[in-house]
């Protein structure tokens, strides 16, 4: 199938030019430029054989006007967001932006230089440095500070230290309680389905510009170069923790189950500087990300902006992240951490207020306006979280998917639903026409919901995949929020072009070799194909050389437990490996063979057949699973 994108409709036009005038766009404070020192020259970053992992060109076209395919609002953010180079936060601290989705920051010590939150990939990473290098010298990475358990944050480690340099106890790996078991967690138990979706989520096969891709809010997008993992040597665990590196004094804030599961806020006293990572930034944040991950509580999200002013909101004359630029002067400082504050706040008490009414997260997402001041406030709009499912994401904390009305309980999935009104609305000519009654009037929502039915009702029906196609495309045109228009437009694409699949993995080789032997047996459970084995029973004994350590895993009625082995039953086999990271890179490199654990130092005594056995119901995972189809 084949397409090419079409222009605004003359409602998204009429949406987008209503909102240049309900929003402060003459509001001409924009600091998102101060302190620059020098841009990055416009090269490509490229991995060792020459793959594209960054173009900072590929956004040019942002300099323009905004187009009627853009919503406004996104495209000045987008514009901020965009730029690169590397900037002066304050003295002796310093930032690269836009070569990645995420900052990297440099606080200059005696000796050398911190590295905070190394982006996502090694090339970037080694690339901000050599740009921060040329300006500032020629400095040694002394620490590295990883401030929360996000991806973006640590995978290009490696691009500023060497695995050798932290051996050797020359540069400490400093990161909150908790960041390696959520770091590796998040990116390996339900990876494929994240991955997939943070596809659609980031635009990652749509083309830079108007009709395209125009940024992710949080950042432009995600780059796509080799993802590393150094794992912390220091860990904090309490708020009001201090430490001195390479002659820096930072205080620490743990702020966990906020924006990430594993995250701290650091001051640095010396310089009336505050790193917020990832809790405060120029966008509402998601309280759940589209891409899916657990919910995040905004109730304590608020309550550590909170504490976070108490403790220092009266000195502090900076604050900077891990996305976009710092907030300068102490009022600006305490207004912004006050009204980001208030904004999860709203959310999240508003939302229970409306809930215990007795409205459903759909209807709350409907009703509830934010109020006037965060409405015109530029850092509480929904660049990349939204209010809208952000209220769902509250009450999905709360309640979960059910929302008591038992005609809800039991819905048909998706193809026999979607039979079933095409059916009873006549027909998919029927459906059809209606659906292009509802986009010729602007009521692309509903022509959406009822186009989907059509194509998972009657897959190669061309006709509507065309039509929901142009329909996604004008949501997404509309969409202020960037993940929304990535959603938008990456349905539109694949409904055009077919499955695009997932770019960008997260399960890197330095990811998946800091598994515990815990995780990784819960990897391998959660690829039994239980209704292929209920009949099967079955225990091995999976021996560690170092560390030293001996596991059970039992077979029966499709799951797969572990134990500690008992003294008195035997195993059917017994499996020695090395370490955990051989078995993790066995298990995840493919579907294991007997071959293949041979190959990797795997020793098998016993009963070989057992082992087969687990090994031939192992299912594998899809990265290319369909999502705007049915197949």
């Amino acid at each position: 199938m084949t397409g090419a994108p079409r222009e605004a409709s003359e409602h998204i036009r009429r949406q987008n030019r209503n909102l240049t005038t309900a929003l402060p766009f003459d509001d001409s404070i924009d600091e998102s430029e101060r302190g620059l020192i020098a841009e990055w020259d416009g090269r490509i970053i490229r991995t060792e054989d020459g793959r594209a992992v960054w173009d900072v060109a590929a956004d040019d076209f942002l300099k323009e006007e905004a187009p009627d395919t853009v919503n406004p609002s996104l495209w000045r953010h987008s514009l901020q967001v965009s730029r690169h180079g590397l900037y002066k936060v304050t003295e002796h601290i310093y930032q690269v932006r836009g070569l990645d989705i995420s900052n990297i920051t440099f606080l200059e010590g005696n000796a050398g230089v911190v590295v905070v939150d190394p982006l996502l990939s090694v090339e970037t990473a080694s690339a901000a440095l050599q740009l921060y290098r040329e300006h500032r010298g020629n400095r040694a990475v002394t620490a590295v500070i990883y401030t929360h358990s996000h991806i973006d944050h640590f995978g290009g480690v490696k691009g500023v230290t060497s695995q050798e340099d932290v051996d050797a106890g020359r540069v400490p790996v400093i990161a909150p309680s908790g960041f390696l078991e959520h770091a590796v967690g998040e990116n390996v138990l339900a990876g494929t389905a994240m991955a997939r979706r943070a596809a659609y989520m980031f635009g990652s096969a749509l083309e830079r510009g108007p009709r395209g891709h125009v940024g992710a809010g949080i950042g432009q997008t995600t780059s796509s170069g080799t993802v590393s993992l150094i794992k912390p040597t220091v860990e904090i665990v309490k708020t009001g923790q201090e430490r001195i590196v390479d002659g820096i004094r930072i205080i620490f804030q743990m702020t966990p189950d906020s924006e990430a599961p594993s995250e701290f806020h650091f001051y640095l006293p010396n310089s009336k500087a505050l790193c917020v990572a990832e809790n405060s930034s120029h966008t509402m944040h998601n309280v759940l990300t589209l891409r899916g991950a657990l919910v995040r509580d905004p109730h304590a999200w608020a309550d550590y902006l909170t504490e976070t002013l108490d403790m220092w909101g009266d000195e502090t004359e900076v604050i900077f992240g891990g996305h976009h630029w710092p907030t300068f002067g102490n009022d600006a400082v305490v207004a912004h951490l006050s009204l980001q504050r208030d904004m999860y706040a709203y959310i999240h008490d508003q939302t229970l207020r409306l809930l215990n009414q007795g409205h459903t997260g759909p209807e709350i997402a409907e009703i509830l306006p934010l109020p006037p001041v965060l409405e015109q406030t530029w850092h509480t709009r929904g660049y990349y979280g939204t209010v809208n499912h952000n209220v769902k994401a509250v009450y999905q904390r709360y309640l979960g998917w059910y929302d008591g009305n038992p005609a809800h309980l039991w819905p048909h999935p998706p193809v026999a639903r979607g039979i079933r009104y095409v059916r009873d609305m006549g027909g998919a000519d029927n459906v059809l026409a209606k659906a292009r009654t509802a986009y010729e009037v602007g009521d692309f929502r509903w022509a959406a919901e009822i186009l989907n039915h059509v194509v998972f009702a009657e897959p190669s029906c061309h006709e509507a995949k065309t039509l929901l196609a142009d329909t996604y495309e004008q949501l997404g045109y509309g969409a202020e929020s960037g993940p929304w228009r990535s959603a938008y437009l990456s349905g539109a694409h694949e409904l055009r072009h077919g499955i695009f699949g997932t770019p960008v993995r997260s399960t890197s080789a330095d990811v998946v070799r800091e598994l515990t032997p815990e995780q990784i047996f819960v990897a391998i459970a959660i690829r039994v194909d239980g209704p292929n084995c209920w009949d099967e029973v079955l225990t091995v004994d999976v021996v560690f050389e170092d560390p030293a350590c001996v596991h059970r895993l039992r077979l029966a009625n499709g799951v797969l437990t572990r134990s500690n082995p008992h003294p008195r039953m035997a195993a059917e086999a017994t499996v020695t490996v090395p370490s955990p990271s051989v078995l993790a890179q066995v298990v995840f490199s493919g579907p294991p063979t007997e071959q293949s654990l041979t190959e990797s130092g795997v020793r098998v005594d016993g009963d070989v057949s057992v082992l087969l056995r687990l090994l031939s119901v192992l299912d594998t995972t899809d990265p290319d699973f369909a999502i705007v189809t049915s197949e």
